[in-house]
């Protein structure tokens, strides 16, 4: 079920404020408290100085949500961030803020930016990025203002397909503003097929809210009213600067025309007044009178004898840049405007669907975790049921650093094993705060003699001796393993200074694998730029036969599912289907066969394919020839490779060659969580280690 989506447009004036207001009104009947979000704002109310679309749909709903609390970034500091290389500062600071928002409310409904200024040529891909890291479905709004028929579609199918090539889940897309007959325009839709995955509606263009009433233009200009206060409701569809003989004048004047004519202009003040009971005349929406002059004693008896009088407005600017003024306002739609509110609504509502578009943006549900979202959620997981995590190797520059960004963040409580003295320095040198840390020298700890006995216990059936344990005890990565076991502490992460063997072989020793699972694997989760994968076995186990490759997909598949991730399982082999032979082909479809029992057996119902080359299993254009119809074909999101030769490849290659972040190996298989890093990790990648290990901890306790 989805929590949010995502208004969209393609070009400038489409008309997204329509949409918004539609589909704010829809939501509230079926998705409980719905807030609002803007990532990008850049029209501000010269009068409110405030975003126009977040003081109307504030307002309107009363969502009594902070002003500065419903946007992230102006567009200037957006395209500032931009062209200084800063996109993931950009991402990372809208998406904090969205999950501010997100706390409060059954559902966001987010507006992406509007298209208007020097960096409009950028905004379209960015509003696909960050509907994707909000984990956003989309709706896409296509202007049809002043377009012909074939323009049109020509321009919704250009939007369509990028929105495909950023991958970007639409739920639907809104033809808006159409000027000709919507029948010949969804003929053509129905014709390319352009509605097979989404439903397409079209709205046609009311004039009245492409224009702005009296009363905006009042308050733009900031006229003051001399007459009738009752009628700035009427709208202006366009305005005449009246300077010539009265004749010439009269002859130019329009329907919804506003006059803008000097105040000492009478002659053209009571012709404006005599046209208004004309029945031949245009029907004038208003007179603006310039220069501060305001009429005469007897105007303003001659104004009075009139009923209904149309509104009368006086300026101090002069009647060029009065003008000037007016001609760069744009209509809006104001919340205390209820007659252009409800027009609004009624638009949207006679021309879409609202049930079957409320169906589908409800049941949308995005399966795409983006690598901003994964990072994000490891640290909200982690931090909902905070567990302990040791770190054997405490005097490690890296390990202290991340140490730091934990406990400043909550996300865990530590314990860092190594000589005190020399943590302590290393803490006052790099000029860190760890004072809630716990610091254990592992032989001065009380309980280092308890573990060593625990130890000799577990081993002594291997011809190993009370002696012999007390120096595998001395050993940190045996200690920290030791806590584990004890219950002392839930997880462990090392791997910065030792080998991986110095990590897992106390692990397998002493914690043990879980019941019904023969091997310890591993996975690593590869961040791509719109999306996490994750790749096992890449680290552990050489050369997994049939039975151990289906242990391995079931507990990856788990492992993904804990974090978020919808498991869509690739088994990984040369060929794909039952095109290709040979010992390997074969290993894998077993392996293929048995996952899909254990699944059965185990009540997973995996999405599993086998067996698949990692084109079809990546690539829907592909998927649709190698193998169509399959669930998992072009969209998978586990790739369970047939060796550690072609896994830890593999993970390397694209690693380096794409720029993607490997996290891991991410160890599975254990009754508790031990993880190993590289020796090459980085601060960062600690701190998501750390992050990981204890949300498998909450999972072996039943937390999530």
């Amino acid at each position: 079920m989805s929590k949010n989506l995502c208004i969209t447009s393609t070009e400038p004036n489409s008309g997204k404020s329509v949409i918004t207001l539609g589909i704010m009104e829809l939501l509230r009947h079926t998705a409980g408290r719905v807030g609002f979000f803007r990532p990008i704002i850049n029209k501000i109310d010269p009068i409110t100085k405030q975003d126009q679309d977040i003081h109307l749909i504030s307002n309107y709903y009363n969502l009594g949500i902070p002003y500065q609390s419903m946007y992230a970034y102006t567009s200037a500091e957006a395209q500032n961030l931009i062209a200084f290389d800063k996109q993931d500062e950009l991402l990372e600071g809208i998406f904090n803020k969205y999950r501010e928002i997100e706390k409060d409310f059954d559902f966001v409904l987010c507006e992406g930016s509007d298209f208007s200024g020097p960096g409009a040529a950028f905004e379209f891909n960015i509003n696909a990025e960050i509907a994707n890291n909000l984990g956003c479905p989309a709706l896409l709004v296509t202007n049809a203002h002043k377009k012909t028929a074939l323009e049109i579609i020509g321009s919704l199918e250009m939007a369509l397909e990028s929105f495909t090539d950023n991958g970007c889940n639409l739920v639907a897309a809104i033809i808006n503003r159409i000027d000709t007959k919507a029948d010949e325009i969804m003929a053509l839709v129905k014709e390319k097929n352009l509605d097979a995955n989404y439903p397409i509606y079209t709205i046609p263009n009311e004039k009245a809210l492409g224009h702005p009433t009296v009363g905006e233009l009042a308050r733009i200009i900031h006229a003051e009213v001399l007459y009738g206060a009752e009628q700035l409701d009427r709208h202006v569809f366009n305005f005449k600067v009246a300077a010539m003989q009265m004749d010439n004048f009269l002859k130019r004047v329009e329907h919804g025309s506003l006059i803008i004519t000097p105040g000492d202009r009478s002659d053209l003040i009571v012709a404006c007044l005599a046209s208004i009971k004309s029945m031949f005349m245009p029907n004038i929406s208003g007179i603006v009178l310039t220069g501060g002059l305001k009429p005469d004693d007897q105007i303003n008896r001659l104004i009075a004898g009139f009923s209904n009088m149309i509104p009368i407005l006086s300026v101090k600017e002069d009647t060029f840049d009065t003008a000037r003024t007016i001609d760069t306002v744009h209509s809006k739609i104001s919340h205390e405007d209820k007659k252009k509110v409800n027009l609004a609504l009624e638009l949207f509502e006679k021309n879409v669907n609202v049930d079957e578009l409320a169906n589908k943006i409800i049941k949308t549900r995005i399966s795409i975790i983006t690598p901003k979202m994964f990072e994000y959620n490891l640290l909200q997981k982690a931090i909902a049921h905070k567990q302990h995590i040791v770190l054997p190797e405490g005097e490690e520059t890296r390990i202290l650093k991340a140490a730091e960004i934990l406990l400043r963040k909550k996300v865990v409580d530590l314990t860092l094993l190594g000589d005190k003295e020399e943590i302590q320095k290393k803490i006052s040198k790099l000029n860190l705060s760890l004072d809630d840390a716990k610091i254990i020298e592992v032989k001065e700890d009380p309980f280092f003699n308890e573990y060593a006995q625990a130890y000799y216990m577990l081993r002594k059936d291997k011809g190993i001796t009370l002696d012999v344990a007390r120096d595998r005890m001395e050993d940190v990565s045996f200690f920290g393993t030791m806590m584990i076991k004890q219950g002392h502490a839930d997880g462990m992460v090392s791997g910065a200074v030792h080998t991986t063997a110095n990590t897992i072989r106390p692990a397998f020793q002493i914690i043990k694998t879980k019941p019904n699972i023969a091997i310890v694997s591993s996975v690593f989760f590869m961040c791509l730029d719109d999306r996490v994968l994750v790749y096992g076995d890449c680290a552990v186990n050489p050369s997994p036969n049939a039975k151990e490759l289906a242990e391995i997909a079931i507990s990856s598949a788990q492992t993904a599912k804990i974090f978020g991730i919808e498991p869509r399982v690739a088994m990984l082999s040369y060929s794909t289907g039952e095109s290709g032979q040979g010992e390997n082909v074969q290993k894998v479809r077993e392996a293929t066969l048995l996952a899909k029992e254990m699944s059965q057996e185990l009540d997973l119902n995996l999405k599993l394919e086998g067996p698949i080359q990692y084109d079809a299993a990546v690539d829907p254009q592909v998927a649709k020839i190698k193998l169509p119809g399959s669930e998992v074909a072009g969209k998978a999101t586990i790739f369970i490779f047939p060796d550690l030769n072609t896994g830890n490849n593999t993970y390397k290659a694209v690693q380096r060659s794409s720029g993607a972040v490997a996290i891991g190996p991410v160890m599975q298989g254990l009754n508790s969580p031990v993880n190993d890093l590289s020796r090459g990790c980085t601060v960062t990648d600690i701190v998501n280690t750390v992050a990981i290990t204890a949300i498998q901890a909450q999972s072996e306790k039943g937390l999530l």
